[in-house]
């Protein structure tokens, strides 16, 4: 049998085939699936469903330094032990170094790995319609991030 994720794939393909029209919202397909008996809850682990909560909470808080900037609070390293990968979570403010370079690495792959499947897919695009003009991707940031820097001074200052 097909895993969960490739389940839930092939709801997808079903609402589609089934002559629905996109775009569509993922809420719409689950309304969809669930009235015609593809989707059921699942039992799910409660002590999982808290783990997972708690992560999303730790990703999401954030704190201002004295210098004004917005920054994430706690920050996750993934490691392996016992051939099984746990993501361990630490306050970036009491983190030890090893922490935090294992997190950022990660965290810059994670957006590596995003750039990457961005350019395929658009590659993609591009190429199965070559009557349009290309849909074009810069993928150096260094503009875009001195932007949101001179922005959030400005606000800094209005503020001030």
């Amino acid at each position: 049998m097909a895993n969960y994720t490739e389940y839930l794939q092939k709801i997808w393909k079903k609402y589609e085939e089934a002559g629905n029209t996109t775009p569509v919202t993922a809420r719409e397909v689950a309304r969809w699936a669930i009235k015609q008996g593809l989707w059921k809850p699942q039992p799910a682990s409660i002590e999982r469903r808290c783990a997972e909560e708690l992560a999303r909470a730790a990703r999401e808080e954030y704190r201002t330094d004295e210098y004004g900037r917005r920054y994430r609070a706690r920050h996750s390293a993934i490691l392996e032990s016992n051939g099984t990968q746990l993501s361990f979570w630490a306050d970036i403010d009491k983190a030890p170094r090893s922490h935090m370079q294992r997190a950022f690495g990660q965290r810059r792959r994670q957006i590596v790995g995003d750039c990457h499947q961005l350019k395929i897919d658009v590659d993609h695009y591009n190429g199965i319609y070559p009557e349009n003009m290309p849909i074009q991707m810069i993928f150096d940031f260094t503009e875009d991030l001195m932007e949101i820097e001179a922005l959030e001074m400005h606000k800094q200052r209005k503020i001030a």
